[in-house]
């Protein structure tokens, strides 16, 4: 990848997840039963200070998403349970940048006291932006979408930290030719943002100066090649 097509929010995002221990490399086995080389676990921002740092991400590549015409939203969605803090985080940040957002996220059960029902936060219209941690197999953004669209609101895309860009697994553990992030646009017709992509990760390793870093290179490279998709465009 030439220097000219180094994004520089993803650079500087998988330092910081590995600082924060989201990160890891090393042999990990992933729900799909398929032995990564690297391992992303977005419940480690698990402090104020990673949380706003995350946030500050998000909230980076929102801006530029929204400048460039790649998404336009009116409010955030978080879908419970990952989803609420990172929303709520990210509408803190997207206000100190001088775009205050309304925010709304769910809950699993429904209250039958109170304001009731399973949506918490500002009334759900307009066009909404999903915001998560990462597309597996996409069932959270399903759920978003019906209640959205149950509010009488527009879902507007998808924002995750981290595209893993590898074939989903379909019932029986079958190999899709399409990655959760390739289903959610084409099939679910959303627009998908990360902050960073495998991808951008294979690109910062083969760039670092630290030999016990660059080393990973080849095997993520090898998870690539054999899991791997291309990107869309």
């Amino acid at each position: 990848m030439s220097a000219a097509a180094t994004d520089p929010i993803a650079q500087a995002f998988v330092p910081f997840a590995l600082r924060a221990g989201v990160l890891r490399f090393g042999e990990f086995k992933t729900k799909a039963g398929r032995l990564s080389p690297y391992f992303f676990n977005a419940g480690g921002f698990d402090d104020g200070a990673k949380l706003g740092e995350l946030a500050g991400f998000y909230a980076r590549r929102l801006l530029q998403a929204r400048a460039s015409g790649e998404l336009a939203f009116d409010m955030l969605f978080g879908p419970a349970y990952k989803g609420i803090t990172l929303a709520s985080a990210v509408a803190v940040e997207m206000a100190r940048a001088g775009h205050n957002l309304p925010y709304a996220y769910n809950r699993k059960e429904a209250k039958d006291h109170g304001e009731g029902g399973t949506l918490v936060g500002a009334p759900v219209r307009g066009r909404v932006l999903i915001i998560d941690d990462v597309i597996s197999a996409g069932t959270s953004v399903r759920e978003s979408i019906t209640m959205i669209r149950a509010a009488g609101a527009t879902p507007a895309g998808v924002a995750i930290a981290l595209d893993r860009q590898e074939r989903a697994t379909q019932e029986g553990g079958a190999e899709a030719p399409w990655s959760a992030v390739q289903f959610v646009t084409r099939e679910l017709g959303l627009p998908v943002v990360a902050v960073a992509t495998l991808a951008d990760l294979l690109q910062w390793l083969r760039d670092s100066a630290d030999a016990s870093l660059a080393q990973h290179a080849a095997s993520v490279e090898a998870y690539r090649t054999r899991y791997g998709v291309q990107p869309a465009g």
